[in-house]
């Protein structure tokens, strides 16, 4: 989906109008829940914030009530979105966020331990296959998927849009709705088995695990040795694989700077003690192999329209990859 397609979905988070519909192509009108994703954690989002470890990337963040409420709690965590009034609107609350589709380059690629796809976002793009193999290779082996799934027995696959009280629509982009039994198969395929799930309410969770070890995923080798005679491709998800980049030490000159400039400008949690002890640990060297490592300035030379020029959003990515470090990460899975 592009940032283009939502922006009544931003109209709606600057002014909390809980009126917006996500209108599909059969006709349905399916209520988005603005005015719950504005406010605090409620009773089902805080068992979902029970069954987090950290680092913790929230895929599709939105206002960031749960990436807030991570940071709070000094679980280091990262918000991204396509949407600016959101990632905006997150960094206002004191957490991080980062302008950027799930299937950009992200730091901490293969290093965080949770992955929330919360309030229905296993309909990003349309494919939940797709989806659910790029967030997998976001994963640390052993790591975790938090999914939101739709109540009752659903797998569809949908043309829509955003549609106002006022008659105004955006674009169509692709979505998707999937119950928890089609989530159940759809994990299962691309060697995410599902080891948890409950209902809270009207809300239905479901939590799939990364393989401990260090193997591939299910289907990401053939992806990868065929990338040129394979037409049906994940192109961004390569994409993200493919773009290498030197991350400074962190006790580095370079390092000590961006320490200095925190201090005057709180960004990954630093409002917190607990979740600034975590990011500024001292961590290992670079590794060996830095092909995992994304560039922050990729994303303004990709996407300029997409960019935040002077909004923290490269000082943000590197701080993401240094909290990811395993270092850093095994002290925050601790107690977990």
């Amino acid at each position: 989906m592009r940032a283009g397609a939502i922006a009544l979905y931003e109209e709606a988070l600057r002014e909390q109008d809980a009126a917006l519909a996500l209108r599909t192509a059969d006709g349905r009108e399916l209520a988005l829940q603005v005015s719950r994703w504005c406010g605090p954690p409620d009773a089902a989002d805080e068992e979902v914030l029970r069954h987090c470890r950290g680092p913790v990337l929230d895929v599709g963040c939105g206002p960031g009530r749960l990436t807030v409420a991570l940071t709070e709690r000094g679980i280091p965590a990262l918000g991204v979105d396509i949407s600016r009034a959101a990632v905006t609107r997150t960094r206002e609350a004191g957490a991080p966020a980062l302008l950027r589709s799930v299937f950009d380059p992200l730091p901490g690629q293969g290093k965080w331990a949770t992955v929330l796809l919360a309030d229905g976002n296993i309909g990003i793009g349309g494919s939940p296959a797709r989806l659910l193999r790029r967030c997998a290779q976001l994963l640390a082996p052993g790591g975790r998927i938090l999914i939101e799934a739709e109540p009752g027995n659903v797998d569809e696959r949908l043309t829509a849009w955003l549609e106002h009280p006022d008659g105004r629509r955006g674009p169509v982009f692709p979505w998707a709705r999937m119950g928890a039994a089609a989530l159940l198969r759809a994990a299962a395929d691309v060697g995410l088995p599902v080891t948890g799930q409950w209902r809270h309410g009207d809300r239905v969770f479901v939590l799939a695990t990364r393989a401990a070890g260090p193997g591939p995923l299910r289907g990401h080798v053939v992806a990868k040795e065929d990338r040129h005679r394979r037409a049906d491709r994940d192109d961004d998800v390569d994409r993200a694989e493919d773009h290498p980049v030197r991350v400074a030490h962190p006790f580095d000159a370079a390092g000590r700077d961006r320490r200095d400039r925190r201090a005057r400008q709180p960004l990954l949690g630093a409002r917190h003690d607990a979740s600034d002890d975590v990011f500024h640990r001292d961590q290992p060297g670079e590794a060996d192999d830095d092909r995992e490592h994304r560039r922050p300035d990729e994303l303004a030379e990709r996407h300029p329209e997409d960019a935040v020029a002077d909004g923290g959003e490269r000082e943000i990515a590197q701080l993401a990859e240094q909290v990811t470090e395993p270092g850093a990460g095994d002290h925050a899975l601790v107690g977990t």
